[in-house]
């Protein structure tokens, strides 16, 4: 039992929660060195297990908010020479229980780690620390005429976006987070700091460690310094929305987009349901029928080309007509819509819990996966609203359960277990940019098989021989 008692802290073969001795001289000397920097109060400890699913909330025994590597390397070692886990937080954005505390521990906050360190314009990069935001990035970098891409719903962490390897609406154009940072730098198991790469835009010396802790969900290292890969405001971008007689329908327009080799920059799938929510919490008052979110970048002939052609493909599927939003206000407003997805779904069913999940399939599976997947919706008596990056296969739903129905949990449970199979026999993966956490551990095996699974735990096993980091995420040892 830890010193606040949190009835949560689980066990297993491989791991245990600290002894009550090890927490009380870690928070002992936390206190001393970080003074009201060290929190342990209730409400505190539960923000930061707080993981927007149904697992139960699971707080750390104390939360520190180190303003540095050295603090976090400090905060570290001390905890490593007690053996008690470290959980690290950016914004609590993540939907697999991530920032659970399952073991207890000391939960390391980076949200004052603000500083954006460097930009360098001309080589198109720049290096920030793990606390500051996408949103602030931007409006940092607007000036300049340069932005980063990557933009999951909320407002992340820089640091948490490498963490679980976001990606977003933009993913289609421009990548994921693996695709666009350069180098890290992490606290190991042992307090110890390491730079993973340089600033150049290829190497071939030694093993890549940035794509190693990128996706690694802070099990294996604690990052705290980004160098990220920027570019280009675009000169004119065109953005709209189509609506589609079914979701089949917008999905094949999708493929045959993607496929015909066609730039787009943004293409989002909203089905009816979710629609109704957005029309709701935005206040748009959108069509009730699936559409695609559609946003072209480049020059001004090039994007009325793309924006014509693409019109014409989605004529195809008896898509349309268009409602183009030319305005950057109007814009701002359609994508923020689209970003506030998980709050709008919400509306539809007040007062009950939201489970977030999502899978990614090969781009030629989409259209049946999808398909396949309201059908499932529909015969399992669940309203669970679609929404996907839809471009490079990914796709989101969203089922509003009461956690005392347990014949809803049961059929919400079967569901998503069917839907990851689904997905997994379609040559897919069981999340595209949600990440593992807790919630999706047991189909890792299902996706990589046992002796991929063995590689891992060795990894893990190598690099943090304690099992301190971020523990019971991911894997089971």
């Amino acid at each position: 039992m830890s010193l606040f008692a949190t009835a949560s802290h689980a066990a297993s073969a491989a791991t245990l929660p600290p002894s009550l001795a090890a927490i009380e001289a870690v928070t002992r000397a936390l206190a001393a060195s970080f003074g009201n920097r060290l929190v342990t109060s209730q409400a505190v400890r539960e923000q930061h297990g707080h993981t927007l699913t149904w697992i139960p909330n699971q707080p750390p025994d104390a939360v520190v908010y180190p303003q540095s590597t050295e603090e976090v390397s400090e905060i570290v070692k001390l905890c490593a020479s007690h053996g008690v886990p470290v959980i690290a937080f950016g914004t609590g954005t993540s939907l697999e229980g991530h920032v659970n505390a399952p073991f207890g521990g000391v939960c390391v906050d980076l949200s004052q780690m603000k500083r954006i360190i460097a930009v360098h314009a001309e080589d198109l990069d720049c290096v920030v620390e793990a606390g500051v935001t996408r949103k602030e990035l931007n409006e940092h970098l607007r000036d300049q005429g340069l932005f980063f891409p990557i933009d999951p719903g909320a407002d992340a962490s820089i640091g948490g976006m490498a963490a679980t390897r976001a990606s977003g609406t933009n993913a289609v154009r421009y990548g994921t987070m693996k695709d666009n940072v350069l180098s890290l730098t992490a606290v190991m198991a042992d307090g110890s700091v390491v730079k993973t790469s340089s600033r150049a835009r290829k190497t071939s010396a030694g093993y890549d460690l940035t794509r190693l802790l990128v996706g690694s969900e802070g099990t294996l290292g604690i990052i705290t310094q980004i160098t990220l890969k920027l570019h280009g405001i675009p000169e004119a971008i065109s953005a709209g929305v189509c609506p589609f007689p079914s979701v089949k329908a917008a999905c094949d327009a999708t493929i045959v987009t993607i496929q015909s080799g066609l730039p787009v920059a943004r293409i989002e799938l909203v089905d009816d349901v979710m629609i109704r929510g957005v029309n709701l919490h935005s206040k748009l008052g959108l069509p009730e029928t699936t559409m695609l979110f559609v946003e072209f970048h480049g020059t001004e002939a090039g994007v009325k080309e793309q924006a014509e052609r693409f019109g014409d493909i989605a004529a195809d599927f008896g898509g349309g007509p268009f409602d183009w939003a030319t305005k950057a206000e109007d814009r701002t407003k359609l994508w923020q819509a689209r970003h506030d997805a998980y709050w709008a779904a919400r509306a539809l069913r007040p007062g009950v819990e939201s489970v977030a999940t999502d899978v990614c399939v090969p781009i030629s599976q989409l259209a049946e996966c999808v398909e396949e997947t309201k059908r499932d919706i529909e015969a399992s008596g669940l309203i669970a609203p679609i929404a996907g990056h839809v471009g490079d296969g990914n796709f989101h739903t969203q089922p509003l359960v009461d956690l005392a129905d347990e014949d809803e949990m049961e059929r919400c449970r079967g569901f998503i277990d069917r839907l990851v199979k689904r997905a997994l026999a379609m040559g897919g993966t069981c999340t595209g940019e949600h990440g593992v956490g807790q919630k999706k551990i047991k189909y890792l095996e299902i996706e990589h098989g046992p002796a991929t699974l063995d590689v891992m735990r060795l990894l893990k096993r190598s690099l943090d021989p304690q099992n301190i980091l971020n523990p019971g995420k991911i894997l089971v040892l």
